[in-house]
């Protein structure tokens, strides 16, 4: 009876701690925040889309959703508009040869085929845009393992042009400082193409950038154009510094108008 009653209460004893252990783990799975490494980390994630392509929507739309979720921390987002879709049906009005260029360029270097949706996080690594689970891990990932090189950056209106003012601290004469125009949101009715009668939600589109060589000039000013319909409070300018050999992003800015 002795020994019933001992392997009773042992099997009680087990049965508690395994309950209280997983509600533990349970409350850590659901509280527990993202982290940074603590060294100023960041996230630049490049999404290559187009308005012909009935596979893009959802990366955009989930491009739209992580903006939101990591708007408080350092997390980049560029929609880059390829225009090779253009001649299947539908023109994409934020397309350009430029965009699809730096598509191919990537393919080169990380061994990859062209493709939309494609995003590439921090010039490493690339996958399928709309698949949210690998784009929080590659975020997560991002933020243990990058360091960001520092950056100045402002940007302000005069008249027809935009000023963006930059400085960039970098060694390595390999690197580049990209300057980007960003529109932060728009939206287009969709009337031909795999897409034909969607309307379709854009975040994030890259309209010009403008390529520095940091061996020549870490500091200056770089131009562009005032967009039609221009409001300060709809654009800004994200900066990043990239090795032209590897791919390799190793610092990030940005700056909303003054």
């Amino acid at each position: 009876m002795i020994v019933k009653n001992l392997i009773a209460v042992g099997v009680f004893t087990f049965l508690l701690f395994a309950t209280f252990a997983f509600v533990q783990k349970d409350k850590i799975q659901k509280t527990e925040p993202v982290q940074t490494s603590g060294n100023n980390s960041f996230v630049i994630l490049e999404l290559f889309t187009s308005e012909g392509c009935s596979s893009c929507p959802p990366a955009d739309e989930l491009m739209g959703e992580i903006g939101k979720e990591y708007q408080d921390k350092p997390v980049y987002i560029l929609s880059y508009h390829v225009d090779y879709w253009n001649r299947l049906g539908w023109k994409d009005r934020f397309s350009t040869p430029e965009n699809s260029q730096r598509q191919q360029r990537y393919s080169y270097a990380l061994h990859s085929q062209v493709y939309t949706p494609q995003l590439v996080v921090n010039g490493k690594t690339e996958f399928v845009g709309s698949d949210k689970d690998a784009v929080e891990n590659a975020i997560e990932k991002a933020f243990l393992t990058s360091k960001n090189t520092d950056i100045e950056l402002s940007a302000e209106v005069s008249q027809n042009k935009i000023n963006v003012q930059y400085a960039a601290s970098t060694t390595d004469t390999k690197n580049v400082l990209l300057v980007n125009l960003i529109e932060k949101q728009s939206s287009t009715e969709v009337k031909k193409g795999e897409n034909e009668g969607r309307h379709l939600q854009h975040w994030q589109i890259v309209h010009k950038q403008n390529e520095i060589s940091l061996a020549k000039q870490q500091k200056g000013v770089t131009t562009f154009n005032l967009p039609d319909h221009f409001s300060p409070k709809d654009w800004e300018v994200i900066a990043f510094i990239q090795n032209t050999k590897t791919g390799t992003i190793s610092g990030a800015k940005k700056t909303t108008f003054n």
